[in-house]
Order: C-alpha cells, then structure tokens, then sequence
C-alpha cells in the first residue's frame, strides 16, 4: 500500500502549492484543484492492470475469465473505469515491458496471467519491489515478497470431467475419447493426468488419445486435431489449450453429433448450434476467484506475497453440473460422488500424465 500513501501525500502537496502561490491562483482556483485532486483519488483509491497472454482478454477461457473477476471487483467497489485495464501480449516478448509499463504507472495490483510469465514476473517483481503482483499458474520467485502467486488443483477439476467423458463414451462402438492441450508441460500435464484417471475409473476399457496444438492461441491448428480425433470415433474431447481450445468447440460444432469439455470457464453457450450446445460439461477453473481475490487484498490492505491454492473444497476448481444440460441427472450425481471422495481425501489424483502427445493408451 506504499503507493497509496504517495498518492494522498502528492495531493497533499497540490493543495498546499496553490495554497501558497496566491499572488498567481486565486482561493477559488486553488479549491477547485484541491477539490479535482481529491476526487481523482478518491475513483483511483486502488489501480489494477492485467497482462494476457498471447491468448487474449476475449479468449473465452482463462484470460477473460481473469478479465471478468477484475470486473467484478470494479463494479462492486465502484472503481472507475480509468483504474483499471488490461494489455494484450501478441507475443511472448511483450511479457515483460507490458508488466513494466502498469509497473510505472504505479499500478497497485499488476496481474501476469499464466505460467509462461514465469521468467518475466521472476524479473519485474524483482525491478519494483513496492509494486504488488499476481502471478496465476505459477510460483513466482519473490511469492514472499511482494508476489501472490495463485495455482489451482488442475487435476482435480480434470478428474471430473474425465468422469462425464468416460460415462459419456460407454454408450459409443469406439468407446474412445480425446484430449487436446495447448503447449506441453506440468501445469497442462496435469489437466491431461486428472482427466486420464477420471476416464478410467467408471470406464477402463476407454481409448484416450492425446495430442497437444503447440500454441495457446492457434485454433486453425486445434480444429485439425479435433476433425482427426473424432473422424477416429472419438465421441468427446477434453480441450485445455486457451483460445486455440475453441478449434475444437468448432469441430464439434460442425459435425453436431460429437461432444467437447469446456474449460477454465462455463463455455456451454460458446457450443451453442440449432439443435443445442455440443459442449457436455466445462472444466471450471476459478482464475476470476482469484484475480477478484488480489483485488480484496489490495483494497483491504491485508495483501501479502505467498502461494495460495485454488481446489474442490474452496469451490476454485470444479465441474459445471447444472441439472437440464448435456449430462444426466445419474451421471451428475455419479460425478458428484466422485468429488466428494476427492474433498474428503478418499481420493488422490495424480498431477503425472501417462500418455505421450499423438499417442492413446493402448499405443504400444
């Protein structure tokens, strides 16, 4: 809150510099700019930025679900629309100067939103030690510093979805379904691991092939994955892949008779077609908790740099269940079992996935 304190003490000082140059402003003129000075304060009492990556703010997923927790935070605090933005990343080379610039502005809350920030949040959180910051999906270097860092129990929420889809591919010839990430690596590693087991608990037999799209933001690419998995007879998949995660909404789509698994956010409307949505349930993960979290922090002045865990029992990860969609009430309350067994501890899922990109498991 450093920042805050040399806000009222700049104010101050304006007030007292009109005050004092009488022979140039009059008494009405130095009111009328103290006065404009303490209600531009007062609709930036806090200032947040947040940085996308090259997925963008409308990706329908992760980063505009971050987007949204920080409009909820502005429309239920009043915060005016200039005290708070985002900027978009087109490359991974704009991380850093995009994080500097809401830095020297003397933004109070600056959000790096995914773990390819890592390198970039390691060094800005570093260069403005009175600046706060919000890494999500990794830990930052200076997390007991001046960094939150905010990661979510992927595998968990993924394990759920695995059950739908399992459920789901029971009732197929192929029984077979997919999985379909954006860049390799441990974080998306385990949305694959948890939908692996959940797959197999309530349907062994199940083929699950996996492929990864390389980009976040390449749906052209996810789409092509999407017509070869389902052309397979693969009657669902699991997209975690951000922006290029809508390719394989839109394969659905067009085919009509094939199921995709939202993620991040509820995306039932984004598979919506004439005859209904083709996404059977989302994967959510509650990146809008956290930015809306920080944003409290900030406001309440209790914010500290630590690693705060998102998982089922705080409700920052789950499974969209609404009862009148694509999934049975019988298959709701099976799901519904599981994470119950999960939150109690019954249950431990691996964030390990076992199936190489391009490959199922019964690959030999």
């Amino acid at each position: 809150m450093k920042k805050l304190w040399k806000l009222a003490l700049a104010s101050l000082m304006v007030v007292s510099l009109a005050a004092c140059s009488s022979n140039e402003t009059t008494d009405e003129d130095a009111n009328a700019t103290a006065d404009a000075t303490a209600e531009t304060t007062e609709e930036c009492a806090m200032k947040v930025g947040l940085v996308t990556d090259t997925g963008g703010v409308d990706d329908k997923s992760f980063n505009q679900s971050a987007w949204e927790g920080i409009e909820r935070f502005a429309e239920d605090n009043n915060l005016g629309s200039d005290c708070y933005g985002y900027l978009q990343s087109t490359a991974d080379a704009d991380y850093l100067p995009n994080l500097q610039s809401y830095a020297d502005e003397g933004y109070d809350l600056v959000v790096a939103c995914g773990y390819l920030f890592q390198e970039a949040i390691d060094t800005v959180s570093a260069q403005y030690p009175d600046t706060n910051f919000l890494f999500i999906d990794s830990v930052g270097e200076n997390s007991e510093e001046n960094t939150m860092s905010a990661i979510f129990a992927a595998q968990d929420g993924s394990f759920l979805v695995g059950v739908a889809a399992g459920l789901v591919a029971k009732d197929t010839e192929a029984n077979a379904v997919g999985f379909m990430g954006g860049m390799e690596g441990p974080l998306i590693g385990a949305f694959q691991a948890g939908f692996e087991q959940g797959v197999i608990a309530v349907n062994p037999d199940a083929t699950i092939y996996v492929d990864y799209a390389d980009s976040f933001s390449d749906d052209a690419k996810a789409q092509q994955i999407g017509e070869k998995q389902y052309s397979a007879g693969v009657s669902v998949i699991y997209q975690a892949a951000g922006n290029a995660g809508n390719g394989i909404i839109k394969a659905a789509k067009e085919r009509g008779d094939v199921w995709a698994i939202g993620v991040d956010r509820d995306q039932y409307e984004e598979g919506m077609t004439d005859n209904g949505s083709i996404i059977l349930t989302s994967m959510i993960k509650r990146v809008d908790t956290a930015t809306y979290t920080a944003c409290s922090e900030i406001q309440d002045g209790t914010f500290v740099g630590d690693v705060t865990t998102f998982g089922l029992a705080d409700e920052g990860i789950g499974a969209e269940l609404s009862s009148g969609r694509n999934l049975t009430d019988e298959q709701i309350a099976t799901i519904q079992g599981y994470a119950d067994q999960i939150k109690a501890g019954e249950i431990v899922v691996s964030d390990q996935a076992t199936i190489a990109n391009g490959k199922t498991n019964k690959s030999e």
